[in-house]
Order: C-alpha cells, then structure tokens, then sequence
C-alpha cells in the first residue's frame, strides 16, 4: 500500500500525465499546422486570407429601372447582399435566442457546443450539434465553393471526412473572429443562408415570402425566418405552413426564454396566423420579362467583351442600370392586358364552333380551314421529332403518343388552368391565341422606356419585339414615302388614286388594290394618301424611284432584316422588326437623326464602381426638314378620313400633335399601329404565332382595331401619371418650314396645290379656310 503511494511513484505519474499533456498538445499543434498547410495534400485547402476577405458567393446581379426600381434579377442562386443596417433588431433578437445566444460572448466556437459536437461525434448521435453563428458562417463558405481542391486524401476516409470538416469549420470560424467583427460576421452569415423558393440570403428571403425589405420586417415574420434556417424545405411555409407554424413558434419561445420579448408579447405573436406574400423571384415572373431575356442576352456579349465570362453574369452581382421605365413598362403591360384580353374574346367569338387556321380559296377572296393544320404543326415540334427517332419514324405509334393525355396548366385569360391535356390538345389549344408586340422609346436619346414581347412570358417565350419579323404592311410606307420627299418631291405634290400596273419579266403583271378594293380617281395630296393608307399612290411612288432606293433608305433608318427588291415593298410585303421600325420612325420625331434604340445606361461591380457606361449613338441620315415633312405627312393619319382618327376615343388628341401609321396585312395576319409624339415613340404588332391564323375580313384584322387600341390605353396612362416626364405637346418645327394646309414646304419651294394667305399669328402662310394649326 505503502509502494502504490510512494513519493516516487507519485512524481513518475504527475511526469507522464506532464508529458502526455505537452507532447498532446505539441502533437495538436502540428496536426493544425498540417491541416492549413494541407500537409501531402493530406486534408485539402483551407480558405485564405484573401477567400475570407472575398468570399466566393453567387450574387445575383440586379436589373434597375430608369426610376430606380429593381425589375429583376440574374442568377444561378437568389443571393442579395445586404449591409449590418439593413437588419431589423427583432430579426436580431429570434436569431440570436434561437442560434447563438452567447453569440457576444465566444471567439468562434463556444466550448459548450464544441463539447456537444464531440460527444455527438463518439456516440454518433446527431443531437450532439450546436454550432455557433461564426461556425455556421464558415460552414456556408466551404460549401460555397464546390471546389474539389478543398478535400484532400484522407476524406475518403469514411468518418474521418466527418471529423476533417468539422475541424476545418473550427479553424476558420476563429480566424474569421479574429478578421471581422461581431456585426460584420451576422452580415455575412446572412447574406449566405439558404431559405428555399430559391432565395438565399435574407434580403431575397424577405422579398420572396413577404414582398418586403428587410427593416420591414415584423416580429413574427422574422421568428419565421429564422425558424427556417435549421431545415429551409421542411419549414418553407408555403408549402408547409403547419410545420412553419410549428417552428416559428419554438422561436418566439426562445425569443421569451432569453428576455428579447416578454411573455404575453410572445403569446401574441404565437397566436398569429402565418400571412405570406408569397412571391419567388423567377425569370416566368415579374415585371418586363420579354425585356429581361433580351437584356440577358444584351449583357452576355458586353460582358465577353469587357473580359468576364458569361456565367458571371447570375453571381458577380452587377448593378445593370437600364432605360426601362418601370412605370411605362407596368402602363404597357396593363394595356396589352386590357386589348388582347378584349381582342382574343372577339377573335373566339368570330370563329366560335370553328377552327381559326386558314386557307385561301382558290381563285377567290374567302377562305376556308386549313386542313391537317395542327398535324403539320405538331411535325415540327421537338416532341415529335423525339418521338420519331424512338419510334424509328412509326407514325401510328407517334401520334398515339402525341394523343396521349397527362396532367397540364395552361394559360387562359381567366388564368392558369390545370387539366388533362394531351400533346395534340395542347396546340389546338395554344394556336388559337392572338399575341402581342409592344415597344415604346424616346426618340430624343433612344432610350427604350417599355418593352412586351407577348402576352405571358411562361407560356408564350417568344419575343415579338426583337426575335420576330413579321410583314409591315402600310406601316412600311413612310419608307417609300421619306425616299420620294428627300428626292424632289413637295408634299404639296398630288398623286392621283388610280389603277397602276407594274410589269415584272419573266413574271405575271402586278395591280395593287387599295383595302376596300377600289379607287377614288382623285388626286390626292401626299399626306390625305399616307393618312388614309391608300395603296396606289405607295405602289407610284416606288415606281417613281424603284424598289432598291426605298431599300437604300430603310437601310439608313436601321431596318436590318432584308429586303425583297419588289415594287410589292411599297405595301410592306417583307419581314421586318418592330424593334427596327420604331428606330426608323423615330428617325423623324428627332429631326432626321437616327438614334439605335438602347437599353443599358451603365454596368456597376457589386460594390458599386462603374464597369461601363453607353451613351446614344447618333447619325444623321436626313435633313431637319425632311424629318418634319414626315411628320407633317403622318399627322394625316389623325385628322379627317385618317386611319387613326380613332385615337380621338383615348383623349390623347386633345391639345396634342400625333403623327401615326396603321398596318394589315393582305390576309389580315399582321396587324401595326407605330405612334409618335415629340418626346415619346411606341409600336405595336398583333397576330397569332401562325400566319394561318386570323380573321376573315379586314373589319376585325385592320391594325387600327387589332394593334391600335393598345397604343391609345397605354398613352393614356403615361399622360395621366404626373410624374413622368412625357407631356402632351406639340412637334418642333424646324425654322425653315413653311406649313400650309396638307403642305409643309421648305423655304424657297412654293405652294402650288392651294392658294395661301398669311398666317399673323406665325407669319407662315395658310389656306384661308383651314382651321388646323401646327
């Protein structure tokens, strides 16, 4: 007894639990040391200084409206950073009771969740956890990164890879307290958590589920989010509400049990019903979608050229500075909404009991349906050419699939509608809709102020401004009509409505027809022909100067797409683009400069310094006085026997100068209004996705009732919001032009349709009788 508890004895123990203690501790020392340098690559990367200070998060890059509104995102991850302000104290409080309550108190790792970790880590048991906020935050960053050099050999070890992460995580949750502080490590933390419906970070969290800010926040909304953290899928309230109740109100307890509210506060909050706004943000939804797409594609190549890669686009976080005016586009979203909800009833009722796709009737001026339509179409679908390769082109067998009925939504102007729908139903049911172009500019700057590429970018993605070229009709003629004006032509000239016929070697003769199929035999003055639309004096002119001078100007104007060289170009006959026409036009409201519509203003970094700025790109293609005698001409559309003089129902004439050209096609698939004021130009295309597709007759397929309506709704709005710039008002008129009537003629040509007399108000000369003033 005496031997077991001698002095010597004693001291050899103390000795070796002494050396077991150092050489532990020296043993810990150089596994660490090992661990950050990744000693034979043993353990994989640690982040370093510099991954802490920029930290490789996806941040998405916003798209910011002329008025400052956000209108969309870009990303892989909905990731929106958000400053240690931004962070509303309640949200401090739930988070803090709920993740990290001594969260003020540690370096990184606090000591006893370190030794629940441990234990759970021996006895495999998974409530063993409890990291802290710091520890989670360097969680979020490993796993940010899906970088394979970060795991080294021995996590192929099973358990040991465990271990390796959980130590990896300890390290840098201490060196990120000994680089930041406090405030700045929540930041962080927040701005990498993940809370399901695609957002990441509590800024997109907030907007997503309550369409809020942050500091916007109530209590209860902030105990539910933070509740989400531990388990973002099983508690995501909207499609969890009981489980989210659930665990929002295990927060607001936490929330009592460390003081941050008190008692009867909490049972107030419990007893709230969970109230979302539930709004994910996706590339289907939103404001200006059709315009997002093309941006996309917009900034794809200035980011190539700017030395970024594309994919940095959806998480290097630019600021994208447009011209979209978030208050036009919603004005021009409403009137799409309005007119082709309005128009698709009539088209329906027009065709009710019938099939909408049509053929011309030989040798006759009617039509009748299109037979085999939809199965020509469905050829010509993906899916069929899918099916034709599995099925080795056994055309029974594919069509019994193509017939073959699945659960499906579809679109409908009473909304989404689900139902059983097989692949054949699904285009007999979509080829029915009429659709939409919409786009409006300043003509001043090219500034591209409102852009609807269709009527539901979900389901219909095409986009009718800038992907679709589709038959211009008359809206092409101030193309003919600018080519005989800059060569010689007054616009007091008189052109007289009578059959021309052209004849074309090696091919049939041509006569146009005017609409209606027959002509006046009057010699009507260039602006009465423009403004009532009629086709023979478009086909003389063209005759006058031929098809490849109109096509040299079109050019000049920015049409791009080609152009047939056809005396049947003065009607429009060739595809051309709204996105180009409204440049074309714009051309004249901005006294014969050409300005490129545009759409970016400048590009910022994440952290707010200016990658690029764009500026307009001016040319001068015509002179001042041409411009205005286009003008001039299409203001005809607006007054007596004009095309558009149905605008009138808008109050948009009152007190306001118009110049307007409508457009329909000869089988009323296309349908054009382009209106233009001083400071504000917009553009609209109406048809079905087929051209097989249409009315009838040009008493419901004219582009004043298809397309023109829309323009007038959508001004209407403009002129009724105070806070946009846009006023109605009158065109400039360039010093040198006398206006007379139908004529506006530039000093030193003479009037010689009418006599005049002095105008004492302007001293410009006026017919004596004519009470319209310009």
């Amino acid at each position: 007894m005496k031997e077991l508890f001698s002095p010597g004895k004693y001291r050899s123990l103390i000795k070796l639990s002494y050396l077991i203690f150092f050489y532990g501790l020296g043993a810990a020392a150089i596994f660490f040391i090992a661990l950050n340098l990744n000693l034979f690559w043993l353990f994989g990367k640690m982040p370093s200084v510099d991954d802490l200070d920029n930290p490789k998060s996806e941040i998405a890059s916003d798209i910011i409206s002329s008025d400052g509104k956000i209108i969309g995102k870009f990303f892989f991850e909905n990731r929106s950073t958000m400053t240690y302000e931004e962070i509303p104290d309640n949200f401090k409080d739930a988070l803090l009771a709920t993740e990290d309550v001594r969260f003020a108190m540690h370096s990184g790792i606090d000591a006893r969740s370190m030794l629940r970790v441990v234990g759970g880590l021996i006895t495999f048991d998974k409530k063993g956890g409890g990291s802290t906020i710091t520890q989670q935050l360097a969680k979020n960053l490993f796993k940010l990164r899906r970088d394979e050099s970060y795991e080294g050999i021995l996590y192929k070890v099973p358990g040991v890879r465990t271990l390796l992460i959980k130590l990896k995580e300890w390290v840098t949750a201490i060196k990120l307290e000994r680089r930041y502080t406090k405030p700045e490590i929540m930041t962080m933390y927040l701005n990498t958590i993940e809370f399901s419906s695609g957002a990441y970070g509590l800024k997109s969290a907030a907007k997503t589920y309550f369409k809020k800010e942050p500091l916007d926040l109530k209590p209860e909304e902030s105990a539910l989010l933070v509740g989400m953290i531990q388990n973002p899928s099983r508690y995501n309230p909207k499609f969890f509400p009981e489980n989210a109740k659930q665990r929002r109100d295990v927060v607001i307890s936490q929330m009592v049990k460390f003081g941050k509210i008190n008692p009867d506060q909490g049972k107030e909050l419990a007893a709230l019903p969970i109230v979302l706004d539930y709004q994910p943000e996706s590339h289907n939804y939103g404001i200006a979608r059709y315009f997002r797409e093309h941006l996309k594609n917009v900034m794809k190549a200035e980011l190539r050229k700017l030395g970024y890669s594309e994919n940095d686009l959806y998480t290097k976080g630019f600021k994208i500075y447009t011209t979209i005016d978030s208050r036009m586009q919603r004005y021009a979203e409403e009137a799409m909404m309005e007119h082709m909800k309005n128009y698709q009833s009539i088209f329906d009722n027009h065709f009710k009991g019938r099939n909408p796709w049509l053929k011309l009737i030989p040798g006759t001026s009617r039509y009748q349906e299109f037979p085999g339509f939809i199965e020509m179409v469905a050829k010509e679908t993906g899916y069929y050419q899918a099916l034709k390769k599995q099925y080795g082109g056994d055309t029974d067998k594919i069509m019994a699939k193509m017939n073959e009925k699945v659960p499906m939504r579809v679109f409908t102007w009473q909304g989404e509608r689900d139902t059983l729908f097989s692949h054949m139903d699904s285009l007999r049911h979509y080829k029915r809709f009429l659709n939409m172009g919409f786009m409006a500019m300043d003509p001043r700057n090219g500034n591209v102020k409102a852009w609807v590429g269709g009527i539901n970018y979900k389901f219909f993605k095409f986009d009718n401004v800038y992907q679709g070229a589709r038959q211009p009709g008359s809206t092409f003629k101030p193309f003919v009509y600018v080519t005989a004006i800059d060569n010689g032509f007054s616009t007091c000239d008189r052109v007289r409505d009578e059959p021309i016929t052209f004849h074309i070697p090696g091919s049939a003769s041509w006569t146009p027809k005017n609409s209606d199929g027959k002509y006046s035999y009057q010699d009507l003055t260039l602006r009465q022909a423009l403004g009532q639309s009629v086709n023979t004096v478009s086909a003389k002119l063209i005759k006058e100067f031929g098809a490849d001078k109109v096509i040299e100007y079109a050019k000049l104007l920015g049409i791009t797409t080609p152009l047939a060289n056809s005396p049947s170009l003065s009607l429009g006959v060739s595809d051309v683009k709204l996105y180009e026409m409204l440049g074309g036009y714009a051309t004249f409201a901005n006294g014969g400069t050409y300005t490129e519509p545009m759409v970016l203003v400048r590009i910022e970094d994440k952290n707010g310094e200016v990658i690029k700025e764009y500026y307009p790109n001016h040319k001068e293609v015509l002179s001042k006085e041409t411009a205005y005698k286009m003008i001039h001409l299409m203001r005809g559309a607006t007054g007596p026997g004009g095309t558009a003089l149905g605008l009138s129902r808008y109050g948009i004439l009152d007190g306001n100068e118009v110049a307007a050209k409508t457009g329909t096609t000869s089988n009323y698939s296309d349908a054009w209004f382009i209106g233009m004021t001083q400071d504000l130009i917009g553009g609209v295309w109406v048809g079905a996705d087929n051209r097989a597709v249409h009315f009838e007759t040009i008493q419901y397929g004219q582009g004043a009732r298809m397309a023109m309506p829309a323009w007038g709704i959508f001004m209407k709005k403009v002129y009724e919001d105070a806070g946009l710039e846009y006023k109605k008002g009158k065109f400039n008129v360039p010093p040198t032009i006398r206006i007379a009537g139908d004529c506006a003629v530039t000093a030193g040509e003479s009037f010689t349709s009418q006599e005049m007399v002095p105008n004492p108000a302007t001293g410009n000369l006026k017919p004596e009788d004519d009470d319209e003033q310009l």
